[in-house]
């Protein structure tokens, strides 16, 4: 099976989150949306319908079934999709979620061309930046279902102790002199990932490959770390996509971080408001703040932000792409994309000097900083002109 996955509005409610990839490169649990559904489907291969500017880097295939990016499988639709017949789509009120079509048509155009199977409210759709956090225990816990079922973990240490039973390492993962809690949720440590010593983990919890957690950590439940990352601190309910490091001392706490990310020593977010009022944060849609319905809304950082030693951060602070955050005080709760400065004002981050930043950082994870990459962060950096208001 080959599948397209297509973006409906949900993608610009994510931005700045998706301006750096289509909505089902989301990574919410221990996989991204993209690698659930292939997964669970038995993809041969997928690509993208998404914005013209990110096709290059995610193209889509020739395929005859198109899922929509910002839902997560589950039986129920699962299910549903294999009963499906050319020509038809699943839908529930407005939103497409599927369909199997033998010509790439787009999305807007389904309800015109094929016929509709209705489905009930009965599965998740990530639709604003706090769902990630907000998801991550249900798809955390789903994940380690499907990448554990019928399979035996690697065994570690003997100087670890681990509570409970829903415990899986991967080959090559390591961790030593340190606790996993599982009566509250799962831990999942994905393949050379590392543990080091004193560490104090509860789940549920995913470290992916690659990715390593610092000595003495606090990491709370409901939290993923992706590939290639380095944690250490106080963490609580967050998801870090991959490529980022939060390495020292410091909370985090319901928050999402892209990818190329950096957490200056002794940063903090602040997740609760001193009132206890619902906290709004960022949209870019609106172009104003919007109501999120939570009491507790920390960090939203798009790929390529960066903040340095001891930066606070607002409850429901949203940081745009290749911001890059630093001096005392709060800055502000909407840092636009390419802001250079904190609580004492912005200037604007030139593109040359943050592509100049973005080689080197890739160079240090022995990763090139390409043409298509470089063309993408253009195109973000002049999209986004009109953010920047300082």
């Amino acid at each position: 099976m080959k599948i397209n996955f297509f973006d409906d509005q949900s993608w610009e409610r994510l931005r700045p989150l998706t301006f750096t990839r289509p909505v089902a490169d989301l990574r919410v649990g221990i996989l991204t949306i993209a690698e659930k559904w292939s997964k669970h489907l038995n993809a041969s291969s997928y690509g993208y319908c998404t914005q013209s500017y990110l096709s290059i880097k995610y193209p889509s295939i020739e395929a005859e079934l198109f899922i929509n990016g910002s839902v997560c499988p589950n039986s129920y639709l699962l299910d549903k999709i294999s009963n499906l017949k050319e020509g038809e789509y699943l839908s529930h009120n407005l939103c497409v979620i599927a369909y199997k079509c033998k010509e790439n048509i787009a999305y807007q155009l389904v309800k015109e061309k094929l016929t509709p199977v209705t489905v009930e409210n009965n599965f998740l759709k990530i639709e604003y930046p706090e769902h990630i956090f907000g998801f991550n225990d249900k798809e955390l816990v789903n994940d380690f279902n499907l990448l554990a079922r019928g399979r035996t973990s690697v065994a570690i240490s003997g100087t670890n102790t681990i509570l409970g039973e829903q415990f899986f390492a991967e080959e090559g993962a390591v961790a030593e002199c340190s606790t996993f809690n599982t009566l509250q949720g799962p831990v999942y440590l994905g393949k050379n990932s590392e543990v080091w010593e004193g560490c104090h983990i509860r789940g549920s919890f995913a470290l992916c490959n690659d990715s390593q957690v610092k000595m003495g950590a606090k990491i709370y439940g409901k939290t993923t770390i992706g590939p290639f990352s380095r944690v250490g601190g106080e963490i609580n309910n967050a998801v870090i996509w991959g490529y980022s490091s939060k390495g020292h001392d410091g909370y985090l706490g319901n928050a999402v971080l892209g990818q190329w990310c950096n957490i200056g020593a002794d940063s903090n977010n602040s997740n609760l408001k001193n009132n206890y009022a619902e906290v709004r944060l960022w949209d870019y849609t609106a172009e104003s703040f919007r109501k999120t319905g939570l009491q507790f809304c920390g960090l939203i950082m798009a790929d390529h932000a960066k903040c340095a030693i001891n930066t606070m951060f607002n409850t429901g602070t949203v940081v745009g792409v290749s911001a890059n955050v630093f001096g005392p005080g709060f800055p502000r709760n909407f840092i636009p994309d390419f802001a250079w400065g904190g609580a004492h004002g912005f200037d604007i981050y030139t593109i040359h000097k943050m592509l100049e930043t973005a080689k080197l950082v890739f160079e240090r994870r022995n990763v090139v900083l390409d043409e298509t990459e470089i063309n993408i962060l253009i195109h973000i950096f002049d999209s986004t002109q009109p953010y920047r208001r300082f």
